[in-house]
């Protein structure tokens, strides 16, 4: 009879650690983990440097768990934010099992690949790396086939898995590798935990995921989202406040979005005795900057809630009234307490 780690019932050959995700920016790293993981726990974007925050997403199996560590592409920093962005990486990198190293199968490999290569993997050799050909629904078979020879060459990866995260193609087959080359451990967290995100940034991060898809090339990187305050409402009368998060921000108020908030579009799903009115700051660098984000009348920021409501509804089990506001905090990306105020 097998040995057990603990009252849990998890055998002593069973696997769990830390995968650190790295590459550039846009090259599929949080759509990969999110169909990894089955569900999203981290935003995406067609927009370059979408992440800001290192998310972890967790991998159940029989077997093993992997805790995938989502981090911000790697870059030349023009900013003081793009700088810390770079640290989280540096950081998220420090006690993985595992790197997975994203190359996209639609790009050539770059000075960008090439310069992860040399700073964040050969000076960890002791730390296994396998590289991911991701995107392979945007590419032809010769050219997925001469992006993983390019790939091998680069460096000594365990193994090279060509991978959509879009399709689904090759996803199980890259989670029972990487899971065999856990370390022998018991599970790190608990069954039915899939991320550790912090529910407030959460909703940020789709309020800003919302945003950059009605901005397009806009103002994507002048943008950031802060949960100011989340309100109450046990019996669906009045607000209760509770979840205080920090408060104020410079500026003005550039106006609101309530969405539709009589309007449940899976009433099943969700506590219909329970609304929480969600405060949110969407902050730009310019006040002029302001009106693209409210549009006419609003009608940008309204389609802005729209677009993140019924997500955070279901990410929080309830009916939710967002309540958004445009404000200015000029040069924010610069300002060292502005980006601790965010998180950042």
């Amino acid at each position: 009879m097998e040995d057990l780690l603990f009252t849990g019932g998890w055998t002593e050959d069973f696997r769990a650690g830390f995968v650190a995700v790295l590459g550039r920016p846009n090259v599929g790293k949080s759509t990969l983990i999110n169909a990894m993981v089955g569900r999203k726990i981290a935003i995406t974007s067609a927009r370059p440097e979408t992440t800001r925050h290192v998310a972890r997403g967790i991998v159940h199996r029989d077997k093993f768990q992997l805790v995938l560590v989502d981090t911000p592409g790697i870059h030349r920093p023009r900013t003081l934010l793009g700088k810390r962005l770079n640290d989280m990486v540096e950081e998220a990198q420090a006690d993985v099992d595992l790197i997975v190293f994203c190359v996209p199968a639609d790009q050539e490999i770059g000075p960008g690949d090439r310069r992860i290569v040399e700073k964040q993997l050969r000076p960890h050799p002791k730390i296994p790396a396998v590289a991911v050909v991701t995107k392979t629904d945007a590419a032809s078979r010769e050219k997925i086939a001469a992006q993983l020879l390019a790939v091998s060459e680069l460096y000594d990866f365990e193994d090279i898995v060509p991978v959509s995260a879009r399709v689904g193609d090759q996803v199980q087959l890259l989670i029972d590798l990487l899971g065999g080359l856990m370390p022998l451990s018991p599970p790190l967290y608990p069954e039915g935990q899939d991320s550790d995100e912090d529910t407030e940034i959460m909703i940020a991060e789709l309020i800003r995921e919302a945003a950059l898809e009605g901005l397009g090339q806009e103002l994507p990187h002048s943008l950031a989202v802060q949960v100011e305050e989340i309100i109450k409402s046990p019996g669906g009368g009045g607000f209760s406040k509770g979840l205080p998060v920090s408060k104020g921000g410079p500026g003005e108020s550039g106006g609101f979005s309530k969405g539709e908030p009589d309007t449940l579009e899976n009433p099943g799903k969700r506590r219909k005795s329970e609304t929480w009115r969600i405060l949110v700051n969407l902050f730009v660098e310019r006040d002029s900057q302001k009106s693209i984000v409210i549009g006419w009348k609003g009608s940008r920021l309204k389609e802005i809630g729209t677009r993140a409501r019924p997500q955070i509804e279901e990410l929080l089990g309830r009916h939710v009234f967002l309540d958004l506001h445009v404000r200015t905090a000029k040069d924010w990306q610069q300002d060292p307490k502005m980006l601790n105020r965010l998180g950042l």
